[in-house]
């Protein structure tokens, strides 16, 4: 394989959204979540999971976890946290760029706070490799924290930011709808072969 077609791969599977399905590969999650969510979201239980796969590959798998109140139409309003246990490797600075524009199908996004949300999503997701989980958490008000295998990476004190962040998974203008009802817990996921 030529090695700019390998690179747009890899950094093609560092779509957010993209070819959903499939369940939670992994051993069941500890009650009340991993530590890092324990400890964020009083009260965590899983409200749903799935598995994102693209071009038949799977990416990582995600898990959602809320507190007493549940991520509804008004999402952004709640605290919850957002699990993502990458299965291959990928570049951080390739999981921001597809970030960046996932969040813009959710609202434009000015080039000022383009450019400056970039930055901080470069430094916030390192390269990660099978096994590294990336948990993010809504913070209702304030923006978003962000750990990596359970250690605090940082937060964006941005509410926009967070808004369109967690909206790539979480919002009817998802370029993934079936991943979001799963996430959500509207819809089970399917068995992957």
């Amino acid at each position: 394989m030529k090695p700019a077609r390998r690179q747009w791969l890899l950094a093609a599977a560092a779509l957010p959204l993209l070819g959903a399905g499939g369940v939670w590969a992994q051993s069941p999650p500890p009650a009340g979540g991993p530590a890092e969510v324990a400890a964020e979201i009083t009260g965590a239980r899983l409200l749903g999971s799935g598995t994102l796969r693209f071009m038949g590959l799977r990416v990582y798998d995600a898990r959602l976890w809320a507190g007493v109140a549940t991520p509804g139409p008004d999402w952004q309003a709640v605290p919850f946290a957002l699990e993502l246990q990458y299965l291959r490797n990928l570049k951080g600075s390739a999981i921001a760029e597809r970030s960046l524009k996932e969040m813009a199908r959710q609202g434009e996004i000015g080039a000022i706070d383009g450019e400056r949300w970039l930055g901080n999503m470069q430094q916030l997701f390192p390269d990660v490799k099978p096994g590294d989980r990336i948990t993010g958490v809504n913070l209702p008000g304030v923006g978003a924290r962000f750990f990596l295998n359970g250690q605090l990476r940082g937060e964006l004190r941005e509410v926009a930011f967070a808004r369109l962040f967690f909206g790539i998974w979480l919002s009817p203008r998802t370029s993934e709808p079936a991943m979001r009802e799963q996430l959500l817990g509207l819809k089970t996921a399917r068995s992957a072969p």
